[in-house]
């Protein structure tokens, strides 16, 4: 994501809440449940509103329980794992036999499966970091078999870490008059931040191949 889509989101995301209120939680709910459990939902922006959600509800623009919100984001993000698992269960390997088509591509699949072989269960956690693979990986998930019990662990770890965590650390840095001032700039940071354990871990995995 480039800087211009995270003008795009960030303009987009404050129009919302300008717009609705308190009521743009559960637009912003709607659109996590998409991104995380439907197919179509890869091109959504997930991962840049978490952040400024957070930050409007900390400086007062979003007049909403900051608390009441992490609960609800995280409920619709787990809740939309748990649909795509199932979807990947239920339906199997046609999913990913289907033609390609203006929302599903084989490039996306390709990489979920290098995705998956390279952090195995870790995936489920990582995968919410990262466009595309939040849409992805609870499908292949579904459709591996992955032992439900298993998923569930992994997926809840992933879901805290990213809707919670990522909201608070958006009402957290709030507080802070440059943040507010550069919710743009911090935003994205924030999001390069956060591939930091992808980057180590792919690291490792290639040292631990190379020995």
């Amino acid at each position: 994501m480039n800087i211009n889509d995270l003008l795009h989101a960030q303009e987009w995301i404050e129009t919302i809440v300008r717009d609705f209120g308190p009521v743009s939680v559960f637009i912003v709910c709607a659109i996590l449940f998409a991104e995380t459990g439907l197919l179509f939902g890869f091109f959504l922006p997930g991962d840049s509103i978490l952040f400024p959600m957070g930050l409007m509800m900390a400086t007062g623009v979003l007049p909403f329980p900051l608390w009441l919100a992490c609960l609800m984001f995280s409920a619709s993000a787990w809740a939309g794992d748990q649909t795509g698992y199932w979807i990947g269960r239920k339906v199997g390997p046609a999913i990913f036999n289907r033609p390609n088509s203006k929302f599903f591509n084989h490039r996306n699949v390709e990489r979920t499966h290098k995705f998956f072989d390279r952090y195995g269960a870790k995936a489920i956690i990582f995968a919410h970091f990262v466009p595309v693979m939040r849409t992805f990986i609870p499908i292949a998930a579904g459709v591996g078999e992955m032992p439900y019990r298993r998923y569930l662990k992994f997926n809840f770890i992933g879901v805290l870490c990213w809707a919670t965590g990522v909201t608070l650390i958006g009402a957290a840095l709030g507080q802070i008059p440059f943040v507010r001032e550069n919710a743009v700039f911090v935003t994205g940071a924030f999001l390069i931040i956060s591939t930091i354990p992808l980057v180590t871990e792919f690291l490792k995995a290639r040292r631990q191949r190379r020995n």
